[in-house]
């Protein structure tokens, strides 16, 4: 049974890979920050349906040193690993205050890092590692208002392209899948008009749906992606900027 731990569990992306995980087998560390109760329903609904599976609930708050531990502490069998957390900060970058820049840093980058340095181990012990960031477009074109976001989404990108390289041998593949507009929670804000002036500018006249993100992580977890390694897939609709 193979085992993968996806952060941002309880996130609308998370979740979707969450379940389409489950429905193919796979054993699930659920990290979540803040939202237990939603956690909860998830794995209950998980065990219900997949009684031969294991789904763990891992708190943690990857803004700080200790939520590095306290996932650590959880994992004792790993094959995959999803980070699908992590919101944006929309402002000017001459208006984000200075922990606003500390904790992005941490939650986007140093964070997941950390994560990858201490399991490797445990990655390459299963022969079969798969590494996946849920990155941004922004990480390879930029967004005004989103400075910080989107040069921490590229960070990852980069990350996840030289640390390809390094665990090659060990049996690990490192990717990162680049959404453009995905129809979750985040995007709540937005009036009607940003919204049609978004769909204005995507070919395919839509947003992407979490499951659609999710299922492309499915794949690249799979034998069948084992020759695709620090790669970036944009998801986009054909959307560009």
């Amino acid at each position: 049974m193979k085992y993968v731990l996806v952060t941002g569990a309880s996130g609308d992306i998370g979740s979707a890979c969450v379940k389409q995980l489950a429905q193919n087998g796979y054993s699930i560390y659920c990290h979540y920050h803040t939202q237990k109760d939603k956690t909860e329903k998830l794995i209950h609904d998980l065990q219900n349906k997949y009684p031969k599976q294991d789904f763990f609930m891992v708190q943690a708050d990857l803004s700080k040193d200790s939520g590095l531990n306290q996932i650590l502490q959880s994992i004792f069998q790993l094959d995959g690993l999803i980070f699908a957390h992590g919101g944006t900060s929309y402002n000017l970058l001459t208006e984000l205050k200075p922990e606003e820049f500390d904790s992005m840093w941490q939650t986007h980058l140093k964070t997941p890092m950390l994560l990858c340095q201490n399991l490797q181990t445990k990655l390459s012990t299963s022969r079969h590692g798969r590494i996946i960031f849920i990155s941004s477009v922004y990480g390879l074109i930029g967004s005004s208002m989103e400075v910080l976001y989107s040069t921490l989404k590229g960070g990852q990108i980069a990350f996840a392209n030289a640390y390809a390289k390094e665990v090659a041998t060990l049996g690990i593949t490192v990717n990162t899948i680049a959404p453009g507009a995905v129809d979750t929670q985040m995007n709540t804000d937005w009036s009607l008009k940003e919204r049609e002036e978004l769909l204005d500018e995507i070919p395919l006249q839509r947003m992407a749906l979490p499951d659609e993100i999710a299922s492309l992580a499915l794949y690249l977890l799979s034998e069948n992606a084992s020759y695709i390694t620090g790669t970036s897939i944009p998801v986009t609709g054909g959307w560009k900027i």
